[in-house]
């Protein structure tokens, strides 16, 4: 376990650098990469706890914030609870690779549809709120990860970059609390998983607040983009040895898998750094034009 507890090491000052610039991203970049050598039932419960702790740093520095969206985040914080407790039973019971399979094909399309920068916003917020909690919480159970979906959800909602980060810190706080708890009681926690702790902790402790540096100087978009770019990849590429591991097609089948993803990822890029600078400095000429044609 030795180079596994190393290359952890390093996975995880990358993730926590990210989540200390972004607010969220730690779980959602250490995870696909992690599970190429570890496993959902060995992982989650070392993340799950520390979790706990990085959400209630996130919710702590943005406390200011949470009386002006705790209504609006609480039907998703209240339809977490059973999700959370169906998504534990299916980590308890589902084959290890299969659990893999599962996590990976659920986080691919949140992760190219928040690439994509989709925005819908939805009008019956809190009947869909009800419907979104059930759902992450089975995901975040299973997997450790929500930051992709709940990124999308609250940007499709129109949060300022405070709400944002407050309400992520509400919602994740509570289903890290809720899954530890769940886990406890399906007796989940292993030596094995408490001894990857100790490489972790020290990755949040000098990567969280680099990354709080490191956002002044970048943009965030940017940084986000790129970020989201290295995890379509991993994942696809994860994704593409289960495909083979688990008999569901040949090398054929797995290589079509990853080079349609970076392809389709790689054309969201194009458009991210030369058509949408492109589209909106146009815009931004016409309107100066219009606006100096007025007498």
């Amino acid at each position: 376990m030795d180079s596994h507890i190393l290359a952890l090491a390093g996975i995880t000052l990358f993730a926590a650098t990210v989540n200390g610039a972004l607010g969220y991203g730690f779980s959602s970049l250490t995870v696909p990469v992690a599970l190429l050598f570890l496993t959902n039932r060995v992982l989650n419960p070392a993340l799950v706890p520390i979790e706990v702790v990085l959400n209630a740093y996130v919710l702590w520095v943005n406390r200011g914030s949470v009386p002006v969206v705790w209504r609006r985040v609480m039907p998703i914080v209240i339809a977490l609870a059973p999700g959370v407790m169906v998504g534990t039973q299916l980590v308890s019971m589902v084959n290890s690779d299969w659990l893999k399979f599962i996590t990976y094909v659920s986080l691919l399309p949140l992760i190219l549809v928040q690439a994509a920068g989709f925005r819908r916003p939805i009008q019956s917020e809190r009947a869909a709120g009800y419907a979104f909690g059930g759902g992450l919480g089975v995901l975040y159970s299973m997997t450790t990860i929500s930051g992709p979906p709940l990124a999308v959800a609250l940007s499709n909602q129109g949060l300022a970059k405070q709400e944002f980060r407050a309400a992520l810190g509400v919602i994740r706080l509570a289903e890290s609390s809720m899954t530890a708890v769940a886990y406890a009681y399906a007796g989940l926690y292993s030596a094995q998983s408490f001894a990857l702790i100790p490489a972790i902790i020290p990755s949040l402790i000098i990567g969280v607040p680099l990354g709080a540096k490191l956002i002044r100087h970048i943009r965030p978009e940017t940084f986000r983009r790129i970020c989201m770019s290295f995890d379509a990849w991993v994942v696809a590429f994860g994704l593409a040895g289960l495909i083979r591991t688990l008999h569901l097609g040949g090398n054929g089948a797995a290589y079509a898998e990853f080079f349609a993803v970076v392809a389709f990822d790689l054309w969201l890029l194009y458009r991210f750094f030369f058509v949408y600078p492109r589209m909106t400095s146009t815009a931004g000429n016409y309107t100066r034009s219009t606006t100096t044609a007025i007498p």
